[in-house]
């Protein structure tokens, strides 16, 4: 099996739903997004899947949060936008975009500070 992971950021602004604590008020990070794909077949060129197209992808969502308010995106009307749902939206608008390829979409980390990340996997 291969495994190919990318990083990128977003910056954006949210509140925590019924959450107690200082994070139920309005607040912002600097997220980093870190994805793994992985896949067992690769191509003629000896890739899983080319990097520059992986980038795209991930630039392509992120873009959906960069500085956006996250808590009135309509996929986040009904959540309380943790960095858990955060990693698993990640996902599936990945597991979307790779849909026409061999690579799979493996893991989606979502970090809210460097000490501080949700991770998200189908298993």
């Amino acid at each position: 099996m291969y495994y190919l992971k990318i990083v990128d950021y977003f910056a954006a602004a949210h509140n925590l739903i019924n959450y107690k604590g200082k994070c139920e008020e309005l607040h912002g990070h600097n997220w980093k997004v870190e994805i793994v794909v992985k896949g067992d077949k690769l191509d003629k060129a000896g890739m899983l899947v080319d990097f520059k197209i992986l980038k795209k992808y991930l630039k392509e969502i992120l873009e959906l949060l960069d500085h956006k308010y996250i808590n009135e995106l309509e996929d986040f009307k009904n959540l309380s936008p943790s960095s858990e749902y955060i990693a698993k939206f990640i996902f599936e608008k990945m597991k979307d975009k790779l849909h026409h390829t061999t690579a799979t979409i493996f893991e989606v980390r979502c970090w809210e500070s460097i000490n501080s990340c949700a991770i998200y996997r189908e298993e």
